[in-house]
């Protein structure tokens, strides 16, 4: 079953940290990124700064276009940082793999995901 390890925390903290705790950080996810690949195909997204969103809402009324406005909807310290996406045995397995990436500065969540089509690629 494909699973996400969703990644939230307070945009600006990691870059905010001294050079060998963004190293320890990291290397986390170099270990993670490293056992997925093993495994076979997965993605890794890092979302830029919640400064850099645009927020479309939906029209008040049928007639009308999706209001657009500058920065997140949500009004919170804590945004949607990033995520991972692979295919894991069970819950536990996916569950294994996120503990290479926990860290005092954000917080993970582990999702059960369905493909809902499309393709991507880095290059």
């Amino acid at each position: 079953m494909m699973y996400a390890i969703t990644i939230y925390g307070e945009a600006g903290v990691f870059e905010n940290l001294p050079a060998a705790k963004q190293e320890e950080v990291m290397s986390g996810h170099q270990t993670l990124q490293e056992a997925l690949d093993k495994r076979g195909d997965f993605i890794s997204v890092k979302l830029m700064p919640p400064s850099t969103a645009v927020t479309v809402e939906p029209p008040a009324t049928a007639d009308q276009k999706p209001l657009i406005t500058d920065g997140p909807f949500a009004e919170t310290k804590e945004s949607f940082l990033g995520f991972y996406a692979a295919d894991f045995e069970t819950l536990d397995d996916a569950l294994e793999h996120a503990r290479m990436i926990s860290s005092p500065i954000a917080r993970l969540e582990v999702r059960p995901i369905a493909w809902a089509g499309g393709a991507i690629s880095s290059e």
